[in-house]
């Protein structure tokens, strides 16, 4: 029996009570949630590990540590707490993303010992909608990847991640674990794309994350060649289509503030701004 306050690493056994808490926010916990719903609460299996919260015996706050820190429903005690454990452990983790006053904090907390970050993005617009535009029509050229185009859509996912991250998703394992994620949103028919005559993308995104109540968009990519001809809204649409059609009922993204151009898209598109994320990226 737990009392006080205290953290601990979750174990399946907890799995009810991880998705209760995951439950309170669809919206902004898609991505963890998607997760824990395929691989349940076994760190093997989930990829790192989830860490919880407890006050007065009852699991309060999440935070999931593995390749990104990411704490999820967490007060400020908790995070007190989380941020203790991370400490201890060390940093293993390429980034920390999530709700942005709760990620703020966290961060404060650990800079001293995990410091400096490469890059530290504040504000990022976390954005929903769940309807279609009335006024944009979606491009009927943008379609789901088939599967035997893995080769034609990696090099767009390549340039898409080394623009937005800063590094390309090829180093250290050669790529091997992006590669394979890719193939992952590719055979579940949640790759979208749109190619030139030529066979060269176009425009891309992916939903990257997908439960029965919200899923999150990602990887929205416009050619460099294409860019300012007003590809970017239809072809939102056209995913959008496919998105509430087909996996969820709300759709999300969380864009950075300084990429007016994209908030513009999806404003246009209908997606509003209905809190904000933040990432610290080492």
């Amino acid at each position: 029996m737990l009392t006080q306050t205290t953290t601990r690493v979750l174990e399946p056994s907890d799995l009810d009570a991880a998705l209760a808490v995951l439950d309170r926010e669809p919206v902004a916990n898609a991505f963890v949630t998607a997760r824990v719903q395929v691989a349940g609460l076994d760190p093997w299996r989930l990829g790192g590990e989830m860490w919880g919260w407890y006050e007065d015996g009852m699991l309060a706050s999440l935070c999931y540590a593995g390749a990104n820190l990411v704490p999820i429903c967490a007060t400020p005690r908790a995070i007190r707490g989380f941020a203790d454990r991370a400490r201890r452990a060390g940093r293993r983790c390429s980034s920390i993303v999530g709700p942005a006053e709760s990620t703020a904090q966290l961060w404060r907390l650990l800079e001293p010992s995990w410091g400096p970050a490469r890059e530290v993005r504040a504000q990022q617009p976390l954005m929903v909608t769940d309807r279609l535009p009335d006024d944009i029509v979606p491009d009927p050229y943008v379609r789901r990847v088939r599967k035997d185009e893995m080769e034609t859509i990696m090099p767009a996912c390549v340039a898409m991640f080394t623009e937005e991250v800063g590094v390309s998703p090829l180093a250290g394992d050669g790529g091997l674990l992006y590669q394979a994620r890719v193939a992952e949103l590719v055979g579940s028919g949640r790759s979208f794309a749109r190619l030139d005559r030529d066979g060269k993308v176009v425009f891309k995104a992916e939903i990257g994350a997908a439960t029965s109540q919200a899923c999150q968009i990602q990887g929205v990519w416009v050619a460099p060649e294409y860019r300012g001809r007003g590809i970017a809204a239809p072809g939102m649409a056209a995913v959008l289509r496919y998105a509430l059609a087909d996996i969820a009922p709300v759709a999300s993204l969380y864009v950075n503030d300084f990429n007016t151009a994209a908030r513009a898209a999806y404003r246009r598109v209908g997606f509003r701004e209905v809190g904000a994320f933040m990432s610290v990226l080492f």
